[in-house]
């Protein structure tokens, strides 16, 4: 280890810091400026766009990387993908750990269900329609991986950390040169299609009088504090006791990622991709064990609290969105500018023109709420689906958030495939394409089961 008042004893530090700071500003712009407030785009978006426009500023300038200055240790583009890498999973881990609510009827079974059927769904066909571009351009550009299309379906469906984990993959076993920062790019287009097209559709409503907008009351006791749970404060917080839970969880994913890896040495990148399905898994695993110390009288008190772990998941999120912005190189992607455009704008109108016609035909009673939420959730995140919704449904009054979060399960199970042709599609690209296109047939038929199959009711 170096003195303290080297840069190696700071460089981490001061890439977090730089982070943070950047949110701060990006937040303070967004309450002076109007139209920042107005466009919905994320703090967390505009603050990694405030350090990507830096950083390009100062190679331009210098000729030098700025985040691979002393300054950041000598190599922070590494901390800043490393960075979006373990965020997106430690979210999800946070967000496994919450207490769901009781028995679900038949009918909000079926509406969870549609919800994470509509999310394959939109995954398969972005991921078509990136595959398509990708193999096209691939005849002009030869140094295009044609899987790289399948990043649209990563970035725009599964958000930042994804798509550069598999970008990263692309890169690393099958030679795409700036797989990481093209992964990136698409999914900060996914961000600001969210944005654009969220507030093209919220102004739409308000033109044709069919919405108010409502930013909702506030947060109530309940929501911050369940019964029997733990003390706020003790002999330990009870923040403190959420991070240890969400990082304890994540190290058995760690252990079972490393066991895996062993026993599978050809699938390694493969397995540590999965990390954020993993981290789901043990914080599964570890509620699971609580639960059941709990009805043994072992332990007497819940651990978990539902409004903390929301904070942490929102904080991992917006430390992933934001260094995930900041770590793209735009030397890298240049020469890809062109299918990069095409990406963004065709995935903006595919993901907006076949949200809104599954939620028009399968959710009559909440169409708006339901569409909003899931194009930006599709678009972005789960954060930037709730931050659309926030604009008509601020109380959350519709059953549509807890669809976000009941989909999940559904999302994953049917989902997965998706994950295993991103590996597969570097070598096979025609032939995933054609299974991608046969999985969304399919993924359709399930989700207006009732409209192909549904008895019709007799006349009397």
């Amino acid at each position: 280890m170096g003195n303290f008042w080297d840069f190696s004893s700071w460089g981490f530090f001061n890439l977090v810091a730089v982070l943070m700071v950047s949110l701060l500003a990006a937040n303070m712009l967004k309450r002076l400026i109007p139209v920042l407030q107005a466009s919905l785009i994320p703090t967390s978006v505009l603050g990694g766009g405030i350090l990507l426009a830096v950083s390009v500023i100062y190679k331009s300038i210098t000729g030098a990387e700025m985040f691979d200055t002393a300054f950041f240790g000598g190599n922070g583009t590494a901390g800043l993908e490393l960075l979006t890498y373990h965020m997106l999973a430690l979210g999800f881990t946070a967000s496994a750990l919450k207490t769901t609510g009781g028995k679900l009827t038949k009918e909000r079974t079926t509406e969870i269900l549609n919800t994470g059927f509509t999310t394959v769904a939109t995954y398969l066909i972005q991921a078509l329609v990136g595959m398509v571009i990708c193999i096209v351009a691939a005849f002009w550009l030869d140094d295009l991986l044609e899987a790289a299309g399948l990043l649209l379906a990563l970035g725009y469906g599964q958000g930042t950390g994804q798509a550069m984990n598999y970008g990263g993959i692309y890169e690393a076993d099958y030679g795409f040169v700036g797989g990481k920062s093209f992964g990136l790019t698409v999914a900060a287009m996914g961000f600001l299609s969210a944005s654009i097209g969220g507030v093209i559709h919220l102004n739409w409503l308000r033109r044709k009088g069919k919405i108010n907008l409502d930013r909702g009351s506030g947060i109530s006791g309940e929501e911050v504090e369940r019964e029997n749970e733990i003390p706020m404060q003790e002999s330990i917080d009870k923040f403190t006791v959420q991070v240890a839970l969400i990082t304890a969880a994540y190290l058995l994913a760690y252990l079972l990622m490393y066991a895996l890896g062993n026993l599978l040495p050809g699938m390694r990148s493969t397995i540590y991709g999965f990390n954020f399905l993993l981290g789901v898994l043990a914080a599964t695993l570890l509620k699971a064990v609580l639960n059941f110390l709990q009805k043994r009288q072992i332990i007497h008190r819940h651990y978990t609290n539902n409004f903390l772990l929301t904070r942490a998941t929102n904080f991992f999120f917006d430390i992933m969105v934001t260094a995930g912005i900041a770590a793209i190189r735009m030397s890298i992607i240049g020469k890809y500018w062109a299918v990069l455009l095409v990406m963004g704008v065709v995935g903006l109108v595919v993901t907006y023109a076949y949200v809104y016609f599954v939620t028009r035909k399968l959710f009559p009673n909440y169409t708006q709420p339901q569409f909003l939420a899931m194009y930006g959730m599709l678009t972005g995140t789960a954060s930037t689906g709730i931050i659309l919704l926030r604009e008509i449904d601020g109380d959350f009054k519709t059953p549509v958030s807890d669809n976000l979060v009941y989909q999940n399960f559904p999302a994953m199970v049917f989902g997965f495939p998706i994950l295993l042709l991103a590996t597969m599609a570097p070598t096979k690209p025609y032939l995933t394409l054609g299974i991608v296109a046969v999985f969304f047939v399919v993924m359709n038929i399930l989700l207006f089961r009732s409209v192909l199959f549904g008895r019709k009711k007799k006349k009397k």
